[in-house]
């Protein structure tokens, strides 16, 4: 690989099917390679994964409809993984490509089974990280409190929208909140770049609240197994071993309901793992990519 190669950036909006306006970039020439984000994340989480690949790969990133420079739907109920599904199309449309090979982590797993449900032609392989194919909220961090504490939430801002907007902002944009994911499992503090936490942070406080209630509501509701059992094109998943958020057992299933899928583990890798160890982590999907796809 040439690593002084220059590469081309370009980047616009598109009108997706409800007349919401989404944000994209695309980098570099050759085989197309998009990734997709996690819910109330952002594209710098994918940062060394775009430098690396937009030297060999057509990289396109994109913001989810309500966050960032992506435009929330109009009508709430289109804040959802189907709608951000129905995207897909559009975005490979407005980039010149019919098909592609696909990077999801975290939400962006469900996001990438809702398209291959809706529009396999679309997908030639996948790479899961850190991913899930149901509701992820039932013991998260190994507890039962994250459900009930979501409901106590979408209560409150029902009742005083402005209020718990304030409260959100405040709780989110603060240092121990980058901390406390830290030992939570949703970055590995010792090898994650804190300025990428910080920026993670900081993305999340300027989501709007009635945006990620929708999101994250869907996400508890979702159930893609049947999904998994469909899926033909080569997969590879990716996973942290220390990931509290979407624990091992969440990754073998995907494993197991893949056929023929891979699956490797990421010793000390977070939930992020793709910002605690890049070089890893891109050099597996290299690999993958290179043996399935040249």
């Amino acid at each position: 690989m040439n690593e002084t190669k220059l590469v081309s950036k370009s980047s616009g909006t598109f009108k997706s099917f409800d007349g919401t306006e989404i944000y994209y970039e695309v980098r570099g020439e050759g085989e197309p390679l998009v990734f997709i984000y996690g819910i109330a994340c952002l594209m710098n989480h994918w940062h060394f994964q775009v430098e690396y690949f937009s030297k060999m790969y057509k990289v396109i990133t994109f913001d989810i409809r309500g966050h960032h420079k992506s435009a929330a739907a109009k009508d709430n109920k289109n804040n959802s993984l189907e709608a951000i599904a129905k995207d897909m199309p559009y975005l490979l449309k407005e980039v010149g490509v019919e098909s592609a090979l696909f990077v999801g982590h975290s939400f962006g797993v469900p996001v990438l089974l809702k398209t291959f449900e809706h529009h396999p032609e679309i997908i030639k392989g996948m790479c899961f990280i850190n991913g899930f194919a149901k509701n992820p909220i039932k013991g998260m961090f190994g507890l039962d409190v994250m459900e009930p504490l979501f409901y106590f939430i979408k209560d409150q801002y029902k009742k005083n929208p402005n209020l718990l907007n304030k409260i959100w902002k405040a709780a989110v944009d603060n240092p121990l909140t980058a901390i406390s994911m830290g030992f939570v499992g949703g970055f590995n503090l010792k090898v994650t770049q804190y300025k990428d936490i910080e920026i993670y942070v900081r993305g999340v406080s300027h989501m709007p609240l009635t945006v990620f209630i929708s999101f994250f509501e869907d996400m508890m509701n979702f159930k893609g197994e049947k999904i998994l059992e469909t899926i033909k094109v080569p997969t590879l998943i990716i996973s942290g071993d220390k990931d509290m958020v979407t624990p091992q057992h969440f990754q073998h299933e995907l494993h197991e309901k893949v056929k023929n899928s891979e699956l490797t583990i990421v010793p000390y890798g977070s939930h992020c793992t793709q910002l605690d160890f890049p070089e890893f982590v891109n050099l597996r999907l290299e690999k993958f990519l290179d043996e399935r796809f040249s």
